[in-house]
């Protein structure tokens, strides 16, 4: 941990002392995530088409998207690297909710990293098998909220905290287990699932990581948590360090991603990334409130569920193709229109999700 070396420092020069604050570290986080992805992309991309870890494009969905053949995949392994080094240069990787996010980032990570190979290189279209794919988001989610039910510096680990309500807490007890693993599980595959057209999802991950920099920041400060009336949870103020560096590594992914996208992230980035919000979530005991933020993730899931149940109960579709943002293509839109108005719905459902800090 770079950061700590440079804060030792400060004896001999003062100015060093900067280190010790989050909110500095959170910058240089920041910027060393995007300055990694920028450095390392053009090389990783290049490797991936070496390989030929190609993103499949299938023949039902818009048109349009066929030119889009030949874009690698994958790329999300840019976006663990630059997450995962930035933090080991600014964060504390020896606090408890650091690791926590790092195992989500990693272990999901790991799982979209075996779905894609077996999409790209095995040519198999299907890609892991449902059942070990699903299988193994839970196990992990499971390993995960095990270990922050056990978490002995976290007084409030059962906890369900309800927006706009100061006091309304639900403790759900031995229930707290199985409903972590369905945020985090949940979470992870709704970005998954909007992660379909050129920078959509990517974009709506850096939004949604800046309210949760928000919200880890304010409840690991004892005073702002106290005037604003959310629950103080020692030592999670750690986690804007994290959240710093996943906003600099989705901006620097977002460059290369963006319309015309360069390189896919693929299940690896998609599944990780959701899974950390999942994560995020669950350790700020504002699992409602990513409900809320992620709004567009939420909405993507409902429409597959929707499409899946009217069509195998009545034979008919809901939408012309789901997940929805392929709805709006096939009526006409562009694909860069449906990016960017999903992205202005979800920064208004992030201003609403801050908003309710104070309404309370």
């Amino acid at each position: 941990m770079l950061y700590e070396l440079l804060y030792s420092l400060y004896v001999y020069f003062t100015p060093f002392n900067v280190f010790r604050y989050i909110t500095f570290r959170t910058a240089l986080a920041a910027l060393t995530a995007m300055l990694i992805t920028f450095i390392i992309a053009p090389r990783v991309i290049k490797w991936l088409k070496k390989i030929s870890m190609i993103q499949q494009i299938r023949d039902d969905g818009p048109q349009t998207h066929m030119n889009k053949a030949g874009t690698p995949t994958m790329g999300g392994i840019i976006i663990i690297i630059a997450i995962t080094v930035s933090m080991l240069m600014w964060g504390n990787i020896t606090n408890l909710y650091v690791l926590s996010v790092l195992f989500s980032l990693i272990c999901f990570g790991l799982i979209g990293f075996i779905d894609d190979y077996l999409k790209a290189v095995k040519k198999n279209p299907k890609g892991l098998k449902a059942r070990y794919k699903f299988g193994g988001q839970v196990f992990f989610a499971t390993i995960l909220s095990i270990f922050l039910y056990m978490n002995p510096q976290d007084p409030f680990n059962t906890v369900l905290s309800i927006p706009f309500f100061k006091k309304w807490l639900v403790d759900l007890g031995m229930f707290y287990v199985p409903f972590a693993v369905f945020v985090i599980v949940g979470s992870s595959n709704a970005v998954n699932l909007t992660d379909g057209i050129d920078g959509l999802a990517i974009g709506l991950v850096a939004i949604a990581t800046i309210v949760n920099g928000a919200l880890v920041y304010l409840s690991g400060h004892v005073v702002f948590a106290n005037y604003l009336q959310v629950l103080y949870i020692p030592g999670i103020g750690e986690l804007t360090v994290f959240c710093g560096a996943m906003l600099g590594a989705s901006l620097g992914f977002l460059w290369y991603n963006a319309y015309p996208a360069q390189v896919f992230m693929g299940d690896v980035g998609s599944l990780s990334l959701g899974g950390c919000l999942g994560t995020l979530a669950v350790v700020t005991k504002h699992e409602i409130v990513l409900a809320v933020v992620g709004g567009i993730f939420v909405l993507e899931t409902l429409s597959v569920v929707l499409q899946v149940l009217s069509f195998k109960l009545t034979g008919k579709r809901v939408f012309k193709m789901a997940p929805i943002h392929h709805h709006f293509e096939l009526k006409g839109w562009a694909e860069p229109k449906v990016i960017v108005r999903f992205w202005i719905i979800g920064i208004i459902l992030a201003l609403f999700s801050l908003a309710t800090l104070k309404l309370r």
